[in-house]
């Protein structure tokens, strides 16, 4: 029986010389990152230890992009934690300040993440990185400190479930609007602790942001992670980042999935997700009237330069509606630069958006765009549970750059094709 490109990551970084779904195994980390709220528990758990030193403080990634620019006297606190551990110990892949970026943004561009690796990470988010063709999963602050320790993590081996996308993308159609579709399909716990394999045309198509859009929200169906195979696309993006050798997997074409899902692209529009699930998927032709009081574009899912450039598109010449707050946040800091360099910063500005820092921000309620009682937002991260932006009485609309920028004109839930036809 073949292997999946999952088990065959698991199986290039376990001594375990056979093992199936459901096994326990012990495997080696190549990349353990952790943020401003994650990190300061493992380093508490850390100095719990009694050790005094880490594994390989080259394998270890800090990232202070939550409530940064700090938000006040306790995130000031967490992050000068993080800070000066990270300087006692020798952590070199420590970003802070104008240096950082949201976290499953900025190790992509850099090249700290590659294809093969096996990736765990203190936010839940961490599976982005199986658009690198990477084992990439969230894991909890003390699991992490294990890391730092030991350079190993105990991990139960996954079943598979394939998604294949076929056929032609239909216009302003991103990975985002395949992801909210696929999660519209089988629900928030759908792919519980299950590895979700991509691919297809409809993928192809896809750059390596809409992949990594794509495998970010693996989470939001309780996936422990999401994966795509590399192809050309992922070599080109990969090729002049990469600061290590890296090793290419795909999966044996006899390998078992737990079941197989085919989409077909033509049926699926621009999505919205309507408050409080990433499941709750509608078409952009099902949503209706929808005013909004904010529109938010950004975060780890769609706060990269392809994305400010499908929103730039659309707000050219346009003005953001009366009574609504657009917030823009690339990403990170070259983000930031390529969207000022190519005149995205301008149009965002003459159209009455606000361009913040590359920050996590609003995503989580942090700062920076929280929402009042019986406000609705309309956003391109990943969730809108009860409270997820602000007062518990307000509302999170999900949506892909497209449809964020023409509702931020329109001050409605609207269809790109009605603002740029």
């Amino acid at each position: 029986m073949g292997m999946t490109i999952a088990e065959k990551i698991l199986a290039a970084h376990t001594l375990t010389s056979h093992f199936q779904p459901g096994d326990i195994i012990k495997v080696n980390v190549d990349v353990a990152l952790a943020n401003d709220i994650t990190a300061p528990i493992a380093i508490q758990a850390f100095y719990s230890s009694g050790l005094n030193r880490l594994m390989d403080p080259d394998k270890i990634v800090f990232v202070l992009d939550h409530f940064t620019p700090n938000k006040d006297i306790a995130s000031a606190n967490q992050c000068k934690s993080v800070r000066d551990f990270a300087r006692q110990h020798g952590i070199s892949r420590f970003f802070d300040g104008g240096e950082a970026g949201v976290e499953h943004a900025l190790l992509p561009e850099l090249g700290l993440v590659v294809p093969g690796d096996l990736v765990i990470g203190a936010d839940s988010h961490t599976c982005t990185y199986g658009a690198l063709g990477a084992f990439a999963t969230g894991v909890g602050s003390t699991d992490l400190a294990a890391a730092m320790m030991t350079g190993q993590a105990w991990m139960k081996v996954p079943k598979t479930m394939k998604f294949v996308f076929n056929g032609a993308l239909r216009p302003w159609v991103g990975g985002k609007d395949l992801v909210l579709y696929l999660i519209g399909k089988i629900g928030v716990d759908g792919a519980l602790y299950r590895v979700m394999e991509m691919e297809g045309s409809g993928i192809k198509a896809l750059e390596v942001s809409d992949r990594l859009s794509m495998c970010n929200m693996a989470i939001e169906a309780g996936a422990k992670a999401g994966i795509i195979a590399p192809d050309a696309k992922t070599e080109e993006y990969v090729k002049t980042r990469a600061q290590r050798p890296y090793t290419v997997y795909t999966s044996d074409p006899d390998a078992a999935y737990e079941t197989t899902t085919v989409f077909n692209c033509i049926d699926i529009e621009p999505q919205v997700s309507l408050p409080h699930s990433p499941e709750n998927a509608r078409g952009i032709s099902e949503v209706g009237e929808v005013e909004i009081d904010q529109v938010v574009i950004g975060s780890c899912t769609n706060g990269r330069i392809e994305d400010l450039r499908v929103a730039a598109r659309i707000m050219k010449g346009n003005r953001v509606a009366k009574g609504l707050r657009c917030l823009i946040l690339p990403a990170t800091p070259q983000v930031f630069r390529d969207a000022e360099a190519e005149g995205l910063i301008e149009t965002f500005l003459a159209a009455g958006a606000i361009i913040g820092p590359p920050t996590c921000g609003p995503c989580l309620g942090g700062h920076m765009g929280i929402l009042a009682r019986s406000e609705r937002a309309l956003a391109t991260t990943n969730r809108n549970f009860v409270g997820r932006m602000g007062d518990p009485g307000s509302e999170v609309y999900l949506c892909g750059p497209a449809v964020a920028a023409s509702s931020a004109i329109t001050g409605r839930i609207t269809s790109p094709e009605e603002v740029l036809p």
